[in-house]
């Protein structure tokens, strides 16, 4: 009989430090860390800590624009941007709505297709915002809505959305 208990208690530590793993991986909300969000206003204050008493480093100005939820404490989000700056803003501040920002430099081609050899439509400044229409699965494109046009765009010129990420 000491032997059952004595498997049962190896058996049951495995399991609770499996689910104590894979739990890390959330956040206060139950939602993944890190995850995408964009930035829900043109006026953001990023803060050096979870809460209004603590300094604002900068301000972020540019709506849409899209970080990556890093951490999570009450009401407060720890941000990374396509910088790699780090911050916290009032999770008021955050939308949900997906977007990418252009980060290859100068002028990037918006094809017709999900295919290099297509149509080139529209070319796009680094620094743009688009919102992410679709990320199919085997391509290494997205379809995004930029203001006034639509296309296809290698996703290594995007931040905002993981490298095998499928977004239909």
């Amino acid at each position: 009989m000491r032997m059952f208990w004595g498997i049962f208690a190896f058996m049951a530590f495995f399991i609770n430090a499996a689910l104590a793993q894979e739990q890390a991986d959330e956040g206060e909300t139950g939602l993944t860390i890190p995850r995408f969000v964009s930035l829900r206003s043109n006026h953001i204050n990023a803060r050096s800590g979870p809460g209004s008493r603590y300094p604002i480093e900068w301000v972020y100005m540019q709506k849409s624009a899209p970080v990556e939820i890093i951490a999570e404490f009450e009401l407060w989000r720890k941000i990374k941007d396509w910088q790699g700056s780090e911050s916290w803003v009032h999770k008021s501040m955050l939308s949900g709505k997906r977007f990418v920002k252009v980060t290859a430099p100068g002028e990037n081609n918006l094809y017709a297709k999900d295919d290099y050899k297509s149509k080139i439509i529209a070319r796009v400044e680094d620094e743009v915002v688009g919102e992410i229409k679709k990320c199919p699965v085997n391509t290494d494109f997205c379809l995004i809505s930029f203001e006034g046009a639509e296309g296809w765009m290698p996703r290594q010129n995007l931040y905002g959305i993981y490298p095998d990420e499928i977004i239909d």
